[in-house]
């Protein structure tokens, strides 16, 4: 993070973070209250030795971290992460179509684990098929890999395709609300804004996912699997980032059960606002996500079938 991207954010958070001085101490000032919580959320590291670097004592910067957590939170979040509007829609489905020729996207959805301690009540809930206590972040990126959906905080137990079922975005599409009725045709099928998701998720007219692999796939079929393998990687390229920026997301996050998802949801928010103001990434990992078990719509399933058959011809004819 640039310094002018810093005093930026401290600028933004000020009315939310300044404190006033007393006869007994000086308030801690909004700049030194923004790195304590930054330098937290991007090392990990102890507060004991977070309080040694800034000067400030241990409880200090607990109090600290969750004060500022909070507010980005309350201010950042509402601006940095929402639903796009038809003008931003329209950059998306464009930025898909000419990144990776595949048309009608509208964003990429998909979910990973975030490592916890074992909360003290429900400890099996949140234990997870990879041996680790969790909650799941289920997101939605556009073709510049910022979040527009977030659903934080189910446990670590539970499949994705029952994260996503449960989340407001799938209610919203199953309601006709959540993108506008933009249709194009290919191969005499009329296809929506569609989002695109990995073999966990179930095929719905909305949500685009690969064929199923095995003795019966046809080349065209392992063709569109590719295409929307290459578009959807832009989700796991944001978790990677979002991951190795804020590493307190890639190791066992210690706070309170109660808390974590507003950490993950700073994290999450803070990442976009790097990304909005072009901020460089050093580090090359991806976090990759292992597909889970297949849970299909519940809806016609011969509509969305006909539009990725349609989609699938579409690939074949380029």
């Amino acid at each position: 993070m640039r310094q002018a991207t810093f005093y930026s954010l401290c600028n933004i958070l000020r009315p939310w973070l300044t404190r006033q001085n007393t006869k007994y101490r000086l308030a801690v000032p909004v700049e030194v209250r923004v790195g304590v919580c930054i330098w937290r959320l991007a090392t990990n590291l102890e507060y004991r030795s977070i309080s040694h670097l800034f000067g400030v004592g241990l409880s200090t910067c607990c109090r600290i971290t969750q004060e500022v957590v909070t507010a980005i939170n309350f201010v950042l979040k509402p601006k940095y992460i929402r639903h796009p509007t038809a003008a931003e829609l329209r950059v998306i489905v464009q930025g898909f179509r000419d990144r990776w020729h595949f048309p009608q996207v509208a964003g990429a959805i998909d979910g990973t684990h975030i490592k916890i301690r074992a909360p003290a009540e429900n400890s099996a809930s949140y234990y997870n098929r990879k041996g680790d206590y969790s909650i799941i972040l289920q997101a939605v990126v556009d073709h510049r890999l910022r979040f527009w959906d977030i659903n934080v905080g189910r446990a670590g137990k539970i499949h994705d395709a029952r994260v996503f079922a449960l989340s407001s975005l799938y209610q919203r599409g199953m309601d006709g609300k959540l993108f506008p009725d933009w249709r194009e045709t290919f191969e005499g099928v009329d296809v929506p804004l569609v989002l695109l998701g990995d073999s966990a998720y179930p095929l719905l007219p909305w949500l685009m996912k690969p064929y199923p692999e095995g003795a019966a796939v046809t080349a065209d079929q392992i063709n569109f699997n590719f295409k929307l393998s290459q578009a959807r990687m832009a989700v796991e390229r944001a978790f990677g980032r979002l991951k190795g920026r804020w590493r307190c997301l890639l190791k066992e996050c210690d706070a309170h059960i109660t808390f974590v998802s507003r950490i993950v949801s700073a994290c999450c928010v803070l990442h976009n606002y790097l990304e909005v103001h072009e901020e460089e990434y050093l580090n090359g990992e991806v976090e990759a996500e292992e597909g889970g078990d297949v849970m299909e719509g519940r809806c016609d399933y011969q509509q969305q079938s006909d539009i990725r058959n349609a989609l699938c011809r579409y690939f074949s004819a380029l």
